[in-house]
């Protein structure tokens, strides 16, 4: 079998190139206090989008550290739900678990 460095080289890019794109079209939710805070996240670990239920405006039962909490609650799950769907496309795209393989901010 004759080593092909050209090859390999265009096949690495093709997959820096293909988890790119999968890290910028995962998106995972997650939520805190029963929803009243949700948080998006993308597979780069950057969060998309925040949303405040209007329920916690109308109750007086929250108070802004409780909020706070929760926001971190909600960001923290989303980020942790986007590592956990880049690392089963990335399995799917190289054909092996990625266990123990990928830096820290990304497992």
């Amino acid at each position: 079998m004759k080593f092909d460095l050209f090859k390999l080289a265009q096949d690495f890019n093709k997959i820096q190139t293909e988890l790119k794109q999968l890290q910028e079209n995962i998106r995972a939710e997650g939520s805190a206090g029963g929803g009243i805070v949700k948080a998006v996240a993308d597979g780069t670990g950057t969060i998309v989008s925040l949303e405040i239920s209007s329920e916690f405006f109308a109750s007086h039962d929250i108070d802004r550290e409780m909020l706070q909490d929760l926001i971190v609650a909600a960001v923290n799950s989303a980020l942790s739900q986007a590592k956990v769907e880049l690392q089963k496309e990335l399995q799917k795209l190289i054909g092996f678990p990625l266990t123990g393989l990928l830096p820290p901010n990304l497992t």
